[in-house]
This record gives structure tokens, sequence and C-alpha cells, in this order.
């Protein structure tokens, strides 16, 4: 299956849906603000057109959208008030694969057919130097495609220790395909000095075989890959560089909760039930994870497996994920 069709967050307002778990992906919005500030003060000081034009990439659904772009659109109100300069028109422009965007299913599954080819990050999106500032939270990790010669990645779903080298290579590879053509494709499209922030999952290590990612070694799932790469800050600032088209103003590491925080509420509900908080931390968990995964893993397991399987995830895994940190990193960008 195409990985467009499959490569989505759970819809709607429920449960499991990411609007209501991705209390993770707010937490580094919240973190990387200053860096979005420092942004907007160094374009301004290059850039001050009658109207901004500004595109969130990979965008999904939910209020952490509206919450980045809010966030841009006063910084520049407020520089404007400061600097005495009238306050700019905008247009927001909020991208991601046909099935994270606001329309129905019945819209999705046209503009999928009608022209797919608008949604990959590897195509052109906008017009020629149209764009002032461009952002994507937690998007770039994600790749194009499962990447090719996996097949003695036996017992595995991604990198892991007892992977071969050449496992290791082939997603680092791909990555590298990807952001390079994602970075050519909006040097492209964003104006002279104007700036881009991106942010993703990373990895400490530079060396992946000594980072520690999960094995399953059940027989059926040897066929199953995960599209995705956690690249390191040196694989990062080297894409980059060698693409030519931007300046590095800052390539920032920093660490998020893995786990997301039981709200006042659910503290004050469970003050007395010590090991019941600790169930709950675990399903939320277990949730947030599931709303990013489901599709993708539904799309090849069906849907049958997914109940059972994230219960047994929250019971066994997600407990050791209740304390754990994911790598992130940031980095702001200036068009040449």
């Amino acid at each position: 299956m195409a990985t467009e069709k499959v490569l989505r967050m759970n819809p709607a307002d429920h449960e499991i849906s990411y609007a209501n778990n991705s209390v993770t992906q707010k937490e580094v919005i919240l973190k990387i603000r200053p860096i979005i500030e420092e942004s907007i003060i160094d374009m301004f000081n290059k850039i001050v057109p009658i109207y901004r034009k500004v595109a969130d990439l990979g965008c999904s659904s939910g209020p952490n959208t509206f919450m980045t772009t809010s966030h841009i659109i006063d910084n520049i109100h407020g520089i404007c008030q400061q600097e005495q300069l009238k306050f700019p028109e905008f247009e927001l422009l909020l991208n991601d694969l046909p099935e994270n965007d606001f329309n129905s299913a019945e819209e999705r599954e046209r503009r999928y057919s009608a022209g797919k080819v608008f949604y990959r990050r590897s195509c052109r999106l906008f017009p020629t130097k149209s764009l002032h500032f461009v952002h994507s939270s937690y998007g770039i990790h994600w790749l194009s495609k499962v990447p090719v010669g996996l097949e003695d990645n036996k017992g595995n779903i991604y990198m892991a220790r007892s992977s071969p080298p050449s496992i290791f290579k082939a997603y680092a590879d791909q990555f590298q395909k990807d952001f390079t053509n994602f970075l050519s494709m909006r040097s492209k499209e964003i104006m002279p000095q104007g700036c881009m922030v991106l942010t993703c999952i990373g990895r400490k290590n530079p060396n992946p075989s000594k980072e520690d990612y999960g094995v399953v070694k059940e027989a059926d799932v040897d066929s199953f890959n995960l599209p995705y790469y956690t690249p390191c800050r040196e694989e990062i600032a080297e894409i980059v560089e060698r693409e030519g088209s931007f300046d590095i103003k800052r390539l920032q590491v920093f660490e998020a909760n893995g786990s997301p925080v039981l709200s006042r509420e659910e503290q004050l509900h469970n003050q007395d039930l010590d090991f019941n908080v600790y169930l709950e931390m675990r399903k939320k968990t277990a949730n947030g994870v599931r709303a990013i995964s489901e599709p993708l893993l539904c799309s090849y397991f069906g849907d049958a497996v997914v109940d059972k399987l994230f219960t047994r995830f929250a019971t066994h895994v997600a407990g050791g994920l209740s304390n754990s940190k994911f790598h992130t990193i940031v980095v702001s960008l200036t068009k040449k």
C-alpha cells in the first residue's frame, strides 16, 4: 500500500485520537518557541513585506497546529507594534498527507485520486519564492517509503542492535535522499532570507548500532519494517550543508517526555490510589503511541489485532516508557 495512504494520525476526538494524545508533541512545540521567535526577528531584519505567507508542513489535526500558527502571528504582530510597522496580511498554509487533513473521508479520497503528488514532500508544493516562513514539527523523520534491502532484518521491524550494518546504511541512505529532496524543494519555494524551523525525533549516538531500538521476534512480522528514521545532529548538519540552499542559524538538541503527564483532575481523582495512577499513565502512554501508529499497523496486519496489541503494549512496554525521554533535534534555517 502507498505510504501516503497509511501515514496518518488517528482522526476525530476520542480516547485514542491524535488530538487527545499529542501532549509530547505540544511540549516540543512549546520548547522551540524561543527558536521560532529568534527566526522571525532575524527575518524581519531582512524582509519587511506587506504580507506574510506561512506554511506548516505535517500539521496533522487538532489544537497543536493552531497553537503554532497563532504563536507565529502573535510574534509578528508584536514586532510590528514595537517597530511601528503596518501589520501585514497573512496567508496560512496547512499541509499534510491526504488522510491527515481536516476534510471528510470522501474529499480526502477525491484529492488522493486526483492529485496525490501534491502531498509528497519530495515534490513542489508552493509557487517559486512565495514563502516567508516554514515550520514542521515531528514530520521529517518519517520516510517517503520503507528502505529497500531490508531482507536481512529478520525478527526486527526497525533498526536494532541485532541488525546487520546493511540495515543501518539502508535507513540512513533513504533519510539522506528524502531530507535532501525536502530541502531542495523548499529552497525553491522560500524567498531569499526566508526562514524554516524543523523539529524531529533523533538519536544521541552517531553510531545507530549502539542505540536501544525495539525488537520483535515473531516470524509473521519479518516482512514488516517502519518507514521511519531518527537522525543524529551530525547527519542533519551534514545534509543541510551538502544540499547548500540554507544557512544553519541554530541546531539544538533537547529531551522531551516520553509519556504524557496526568492532568490535575486525574491526579486528584487518583491521589489515594498510586497503583491506579501508574496504570493510567501506562494507558496514556500506549494511547499516545497508538494515535500515531494504528493506521500504519492496521494497513499491514488488519484491524483485528490492534486492541490486543496495545493492551499488551500498555502492560509490558509502556510502563518502561513512562520515565523515558525522546531525543529531539530542532534546526533553524535561513534561505541563502
